[in-house]
């Protein structure tokens, strides 16, 4: 078991629970599934489901305590438990409990695109500098920042937890939660805009990031979005006394002086304070590079050696779904799979496409767009379906495989010069896709979640010669 996280002791203080034994848990969890021996199971009770039911399954995993409600009437008899009027309470008190003893520098992300990247780039960096704990994947709502931070280590020195939300209101008991030493917004844009009367309202939702923060934390925001002015009287309105702006703009406190990309990553420039710093990061995409330039400004807000941090960039490697590269191995040679399935949005659809029509330049085959629905835009839906057509022209995408009824929207926009193919949902487009490809080709796959093109990603991989699980993959 790891080290000490929790004895009974400390959650009964923490939550105002009772233990039924004693107890010392080396890990948090609230998934059965998943639980390890030693850790403390959390029983939630969800839209999907009671965690309840799923107590003796994580005891006779190993698990070294159960969270439960003081309602549950199927207690196992001299089962090791922490009794608590609700465990969605209880386990964001263990959470405060965390944040109160912790001397970690802790830094809160969020934005409505680039969040995971950002956090994964600044736990790389800010792992030079000291013992670094950051959010799992994207672990980030109101259950998933919690849990994060009580499985905060003792002796972190560091800490980095995405926050993100789809409604008003959200952020602020989170930021209260995590209280962050520093916060980035990476940008603002029209993502979950059916719940927001605007993209100025999405961008008071982000802004709640400062709700928990005292004066002596920093602000840091993106020079180049639109709505910077905004966070900036946000974030000054909060009391925030420190700011720091990143991007391309002249008058960027962290600015991207260059840029020199290639398929396996960027070479950058940056300015801060006006010193210049060199740096290689290990993914390609303008959008990478201008989150990067925003981990430079957290660590230099938090009073850290952001230098010695800049090497852990050429480590990072973006994640499957958010824009990982794999080489294929066909017959006959090999194709690229540029793999954004896992969300979209129209920022990070144009970002995708810009990647795809830079990877033309270097490929010997076709560019191939597999592109599915981008959900919850509201009344401007079909036309920012529609606008991605200009982006596919001025990349040069020779081959546009659509799905869904949004993205119907793009393939009539298509100029007829390009070849495409529409479905209405990611099934129907599956046959078409393997059928399409050809080694050296590369193929990029983007939607929202709700659009089902992880499938489709895992179809092309599936191809892979070098793979054994290539029937289970689904190539029929």
């Amino acid at each position: 078991m790891t080290s000490a996280l929790w004895s009974h002791a400390e959650a009964e203080a923490a939550t105002a629970g009772r233990a039924t034994a004693a107890w010392t848990a080396g890990g948090v969890s609230i998934d059965s599934r998943s639980v390890a021996p030693g850790d403390l199971f959390i029983a939630i009770r969800g839209d999907n489901g009671d965690g309840h039911r799923f107590v003796g399954d994580a005891l006779a995993k190993g698990a070294a305590a159960a969270m439960v409600a003081e309602d549950w009437q199927d207690v196992p008899v001299e089962a090791p438990l922490l009794v608590v009027p609700n465990t969605d309470a209880g386990l964001a008190d263990l959470a405060r409990a965390a944040r109160a003893r912790t001397a970690a520098k802790i830094v809160g992300v969020t934005g409505s695109v680039g969040k995971t990247s950002t956090k994964e780039m600044l736990a790389l960096a800010m792992g030079k500098l000291g013992k670094t704990a950051a959010t799992q994947g994207n672990l980030n709502n109101h259950w998933g920042l919690p849990l994060s931070l009580a499985r905060l280590p003792r002796d972190a020195e560091f800490g980095v937890f995405e926050i993100g939300m789809n409604h008003p209101g959200e952020i602020t008991p989170l930021s209260r939660i995590l209280k962050p030493d520093a916060a980035i917004v990476t940008t603002v844009e029209s993502v979950h805009l059916e719940n927001f009367e605007s993209e100025e309202a999405i961008a008071d939702a982000k802004a709640e990031i400062f709700a928990g923060m005292g004066a002596d934390g920093a602000a840091v925001l993106n020079r180049d979005n639109r709505h910077f002015d905004r966070l900036h009287g946000k974030a000054s309105s909060a009391g925030l006394r420190r700011i720091c702006s990143f991007g391309t703009a002249r008058d960027a406190d962290v600015r991207l002086v260059s840029l020199s990309p290639d398929d396996q990553g960027s070479d950058i420039a940056a300015s801060v304070d006006d010193r210049i710093f060199v740096y290689r990061l290990g993914a390609p995409g303008k959008h990478l590079a201008t989150n990067s330039l925003a981990v430079l400004g957290a660590i230099h807000m938090l009073g850290a050696d952001f230098q010695k941090g800049l090497g852990a960039l050429a480590e990072f490697h973006a994640m499957k779904g958010r824009g990982e590269r794999r080489t294929i191995r066909v017959a006959h040679g090999s194709f690229t799979l540029i793999d954004e399935s896992y969300n979209a949005s129209p920022a990070s659809m144009r970002a995708a496409i810009d990647m795809l029509g830079a990877a033309r330049r270097g490929s010997i085959g076709r560019t191939i767009a597999v592109l599915g629905d981008m959900l919850e835009l509201g009344a401007g839906s079909d036309a920012a379906h529609a606008a991605l057509a200009a982006d596919i022209a001025r990349n040069g995408v020779d081959i546009v495989v659509t799905a869904g009824p949004r993205m119907a929207m793009l393939a009539k926009a298509l100029p007829k010069t390009i070849e495409a193919h529409h479905g209405a949902d990611s099934d129907s487009i599956r046959r078409v896709v393997l059928d399409l490809i050809r080694p050296g080709d590369v193929i990029m796959v983007k939607g929202s979640y709700g659009s089902r093109m992880i499938p489709i990603a895992e179809a092309l991989s599936g191809l892979d010669c070098d793979r054994s699980d290539n029937a289970a993959a689904g190539r029929g």
